[in-house]
């Protein structure tokens, strides 16, 4: 939470005309759903039938044979993750799929990312072909991993390429590949994460066994079971929550909070002190997503994949306070970092008033885990497109970006490339993400080229913050049951904001609680509301001078001891 930044704006949501409009929700509701283009109430209809269909991915039509093939002549199949949320929930959903549709030889690999790095690389299709495996099925990655896909297919082993990553130049000559992002394919969202695509395979799978008679000695499996996975890692990977994945993300909040969800979602629910009846996406991404990745972080992921696939809730606890705790290991060192990181700015006399267009930061003591949150946190702060370095091997550094909207960070990575070639030793990722690795000599040239090309391509207004608020309320609506509401009405995440409002209130009460928060109670009307502001800047708060404030915040349900009470979470705090 920014107590000031001199370039934050706050602008009003621009306002539809609600008056045509005849949407089943409260006239609030109504005027925030239009707000973000809603129109009618099949657009909110996140029943399963809303869907779209699985075989309008390019592909999936020759990965369900290959799979199916791979069933009748029982290959050794070995799933190869990324490490992160997204990756251990694809591999999870997997292997726990193919099992219940009968697959008698199924196992995962998950790289070690300080040993092997990122993707389908030749020495994991090398650790793989040990273990015997016959049909290599990539998540969440493989869309750029051309050698190490050609390494499998010199070696005789099939491989099946599940990703949602945005494809470059050129694609491996995998046996099949499905990813909505790929070129030709017509799948309407083009938002999918990685548990999606390969929750859609799955699906599609399914279909094509139904077909060939499989189920006669058991029911084809519910995979309607596995969607409290694919809404944990939908979230966790933060991609945009169009209608397709809102449906998959609400369908499996509902299943969550119905207790119908594997035992480590809800051993992780338990150790982060969530309600599981009352969970909402935003705990999936802030609570759930965290513990569950600070295992690719700081050790293996595998340890968050078998968390998932664990069917005793004893064994569950366990490993998920094993998470717990290395979160908290995780968040002690990015801390670290952070300050680490902010000092570096200082020296380079870098303020709010003289920022580069892209911040690039190298530290070679830094964690290569954690760099990815820097950059998050630095980005957070000074609003600008942000890249942290750490120290690899072989002369490497690897390094993790965070964009902001407008800037799409992977093809300023392939204007780089274009303009250096061979100085970007590889990349990938998205518009708003990326990972990619060079020569620690090189960093500085990075570093100039990747300001000149943003100069050149970024319109500067696009580096000013802009909070887009959907106005103010009425003291009547700070209410409970308007708060319960609005929880209710999500999934709100990522291109489907949660409503922020903005106004002036009197500050009745202010204090420090667990170090670095503000706590207040403000005063709207005759209405006092209790009010929390996070991770606030110390120097500036508490104020005693400080009368009225204005506040961009959000309507929440704070629950205490079994009370359950209305509380403003307040992103954006100004002294009036």
């Amino acid at each position: 939470m920014s107590s000031e930044t001199p370039k934050t704006q706050v602008q009003q949501r621009l306002q539809h005309d609600t008056s045509l409009l005849s949407l089943s929700c409260s006239p609030l509701l109504t005027k925030l759903y239009a707000n973000r283009g809603i129109t009618a109430d099949s657009e909110l209809d996140n029943s399963t039938k809303t869907l779209i269909h699985a075989n309008q991915l390019k592909g999936i039509a020759t990965a369900c044979e290959l799979l199916y093939q791979a069933y009748l002549d029982s290959k050794k199949i070995i799933i190869v993750g990324d490490f992160d949320a997204d990756g251990a929930t694809s591999t999870a959903l997997s292997v726990l799929s193919l099992r219940a549709l009968g697959f008698q030889h199924v196992d995962y690999l998950i790289p070690n990312r300080f040993d092997y790095g990122y993707g389908l690389s030749p020495e994991i299709v090398d650790l793989a072909a040990q273990q015997g495996a016959q049909l290599l099925m990539t998540v969440d990655n493989g869309i750029s991993s051309i050698s190490g896909v050609a390494h499998a297919k010199d070696l005789g082993i099939e491989v099946l390429v599940t990703d949602h990553h945005l494809p470059g130049e050129e694609t491996p000559v995998a046996d099949a590949i499905v990813n909505p992002n790929q070129i030709g394919c017509q799948f309407p969202s083009k938002n999918l994460a990685g548990v999606g695509v390969a929750f859609y395979v799955m699906l599609a799978l399914r279909s094509l066994m139904q077909e060939k008679g499989c189920f006669t000695d058991f029911a084809a499996p519910n995979l309607a079971n596995f969607l409290d996975i694919v809404a944990l890692g939908t979230v966790a990977d933060v991609v945009k929550l169009d209608a397709n994945n809102r449906t998959l993300v609400h369908q499996g909040l509902a299943r969550i909070r119905a207790g119908f969800c594997r035992p480590g979602i809800s051993a992780l629910i338990q150790v982060a002190k969530r309600n599981q009846q009352q969970l909402v996406a935003t705990d999936l991404g802030f609570s759930l997503g965290p513990r569950l990745n600070a295992a690719g972080r700081l050790d293996e992921m595998s340890h968050g994949v078998e968390l998932l696939l664990c069917d005793d809730y004893l064994r569950a606890n366990t490993l998920a306070s094993e998470l717990d705790a290395l979160n908290l290991s995780r968040r002690e060192i990015e801390q670290s970092m952070q300050q680490e990181a902010m000092l570096s700015l200082q020296k380079l006399s870098i303020d709010q008033n003289n920022l580069p267009l892209a911040l690039c930061l190298f530290e070679a003591d830094w964690h290569q885990g954690v760099i990815g949150l820097v950059a998050s946190r630095i980005k957070e702060k000074y609003y600008r497109p942000t890249f942290a370095f750490a120290r690899a091997n072989g002369g490497e550094i690897k390094g993790s970006a965070r964009s902001i909207p407008g800037v799409h960070i992977r093809d300023m990575l392939d204007l780089v490339d274009k303009t250096l070639p061979g100085v970007i030793l590889k990349f990938g990722g998205h518009a708003m993400a990326a990972g990619l690795s060079l020569l620690e000599k090189d960093f500085d040239l990075f570093n100039d080229t990747l300001n000149a090309i943003l100069k050149a391509q970024v319109d500067e207004d696009l580096l000013n913050n802009v909070i887009l608020s959907d106005g103010q309320l009425s003291s009547e609506q700070f209410d409970l049951s308007i708060a319960q509401e609005l929880r209710d009405a999500g999934p709100w995440g990522q291109g489907f904001p949660a409503p922020i409002f903005d106004g002036v209130f009197a500050l009745k009460q202010q204090r420090i609680v667990g170090q670095k928060h503000l706590k207040m109670v403000l005063q709207q009307g005759d209405k006092l509301i209790d009010a929390i502001a996070f991770n606030i800047d110390p120097e500036a708060w508490p104020d005693l001078s400080v009368k009225e404030v204005f506040c961009v915040y959000s309507l929440d349900v704070n629950e205490f001891r079994g009370q359950r009470t209305v509380q403003l979470l307040v992103q954006l705090l100004q002294p009036k």
